[in-house]
C-alpha cells in the first residue's frame, strides 16, 4: 500500500526551527519527485519545495527560500523539511506528496503553529 505519513509538527516560537519528517511506504521514495506543500488557515495549498528523483536536485518557493531545506534519506525511505527562522505566517498544515505534476499521493498532514 502506497502511503506517506508526516510527523514533527508542533508549537514553536517565532525565529525557532522545526524539522518535519515524511515516512514513505509501498514505494521507493527516491524514485519519484517529492514535494512539500502547506495549507494555512482559510487559504489554499501552497507549494513549498521539491526534490527530484535520482540526483536529488531541489527547488524552493520564494517564500521559504533560504529558510527551509528539503532532503531525503534513502536508507530510511524518508523525506524531511528543515524549517529555520520560522515566522507566524508559516503556521499551516504541512503535507508531503508524491508529485507527478499533480499531487498523486499525499499524507494526512502535520500542523505547525508559530506563535509566541
Amino acid at each position: 500500500q502506497v502511503q506517506l505519513v508526516e510527523s514533527g509538527g508542533g508549537l514553536v516560537q517565532p525565529g525557532n526551527s522545526l524539522r518535519l519528517s515524511c515516512a514513505a511506504s509501498g514505494f521507493t521514495l527516491s524514485s519519484y519527485y517529492l514535494s512539500w506543500v502547506r495549507q494555512a488557515p482559510g487559504k489554499g495549498l501552497e507549494w513549498l519545495s521539491g526534490i527530484s528523483s535520482g540526483d536529488g536536485s531541489t527547488t524552493y518557493a520564494d517564500s521559504v527560500k533560504g529558510r527551509f531545506t528539503i532532503s531525503r534519506d534513502s536508507a530510511k525511505n524518508t523525506l524531511y523539511l528543515q524549517m529555520n527562522s520560522l515566522k507566524p505566517e508559516d503556521t499551516a498544515v504541512y503535507y508531503c506528496a508524491r508529485d507527478l505534476g499533480y499531487l498523486e499521493v499525499w499524507g494526512q498532514g502535520t500542523l505547525v503553529t508559530v506563535s509566541s
